[in-house]
């Protein structure tokens, strides 16, 4: 406990008396530096369904049997999601809430409402020696995932947002986008820029192929641009996730950060496809329970399942049976209504409740014990 003499002064005010004169005497007292709380969890694995609803999850549900591993989560919030410029946040906003605890402008990542760029807590856990990944069925340059490592005034702008990669390494790179990398239009190769990594890419090597090296970070390119729908082939998003936790538990004892990011489910809810959207669902009803199963045998990592908004205004009708439904939508676009979250693991408890969706940054801090 440190211990300083400093003088204390005591203004009293009332609307019926004159303010007394100003103490001059100086009595000890104690001041406790606070040191930083105490980490809750060791790891967080954040999960994103983007555009991922209540309808888009009871769809699914009812689909895969009436069952989905969302049901196992103790815990249950809300969270509201709108942008600081417009009701109806897109996804870059609703991620950049989530990164850097801060409400900003449509199209935006990683900058607040003034386009000044704020430190994500992914840059903030390689700060404090965790270990870190993003793994998406996107470009690893899309919205969402560029959130946690890019600070750029417009989501599109794909080439520079691969450059904001080389200055913060994250160990674990898994998704599309390659061409923005090695292709780009500045004739750049930033593929040889990233030394410290293992590269991989789906033109010359099967995901179970990659002989894991801790020692190197590692980043595996799934497709050149966009990767496919989980119809037309993709598969690598179940195995990519669980490789993913278990790299990062060698890697590094102090811990880690990871956000997994179901992409398509959104991208179901703009072309008003249900098929799209319970197929998207369903495998990433997998991704989830695998994270649950990591968690309860970890002991040390808190789970939490969210999307950024919900797409399509997708409602299940009046004329569905269990397994047939009929469906409908209200937009080709997002919608405003409160996102459920579910969480499990230590610090889950924090998760209750309804909240702005930049409190789950805030949540996450206070878990891994930041002040």
């Amino acid at each position: 406990m440190l211990r300083f003499l400093i003088p204390l002064v005591i203004v009293v005010a009332s609307c019926n008396k004159k303010i007394p004169q100003v103490s001059t005497t100086t009595p000890e007292v104690q001041i406790e530096t606070r040191a930083a709380s105490a980490p809750i969890a060791k790891n967080i694995i954040f999960l994103i369904g983007d555009g991922m609803g209540l309808g888009q999850i009871t769809a699914g549900m009812y689909v895969n049997g009436n069952k989905t591993a969302l049901e196992d989560f103790p815990v249950v919030g809300l969270h509201k999601c709108h942008a600081s410029n417009n009701l109806i946040t897109d996804s870059a906003a609703a991620a950049t809430a989530f990164s850097c605890g801060v409400k900003t402008f449509n199209g935006a990542i990683g900058v607040n409402s003034d386009n000044v760029s704020v430190k994500t807590i992914l840059e903030e856990a390689e700060e404090k020696g965790l270990a870190t990944g993003l793994v998406a069925t996107s470009t690893i340059v899309h919205a969402t995932p560029a959130s946690y490592i890019a600070h750029n005034k417009s989501r599109s702008n794909y080439e520079e947002i691969a450059e904001d990669f080389l200055d913060t390494e994250v160990d674990i790179l898994i998704g599309g986008g390659k061409k923005y990398f090695d292709r780009r239009s500045d004739d750049k190769n930033l593929l040889t820029d990233m030394s410290t990594y293992n590269v991989y890419s789906f033109l010359d090597t099967e995901l179970e192929d990659i002989a894991i090296d801790i020692t190197k970070n590692l980043a595996y390119f799934t497709a050149d641009d966009s990767p496919l729908s989980y119809e037309q082939g993709r598969d690598y998003l179940v195995p990519a996730a669980k490789l993913s936790y278990e790299f990062l538990k060698r890697k590094n004892d102090n811990g880690f950060f990871i956000m997994v990011e179901g992409s398509q489910i959104d991208w179901g809810g703009h072309a008003n496809n249900q098929n799209y959207i319970i197929t998207e669902f369903i495998e990433y009803d997998k991704v989830i329970r695998d994270a649950l199963d990591f968690a309860k045998r970890d002991g040390n990592t808190l789970v939490v399942v969210t999307a950024d908004h919900e797409t399509g205004g997708f409602a299940i009708q009046r004329e569905s049976k269990m397994d047939s439904l009929v469906t409908a939508f209200t937009s080709d676009y997002h919608t405003g209504t409160m996102i459920p979250v579910f969480a499990y693991g230590p610090g889950s408890d924090m998760f209750s409740g309804i909240y702005d969706n930049t409190s789950i940054y805030d949540k996450m801090r206070k878990v891994l014990g930041w002040e």
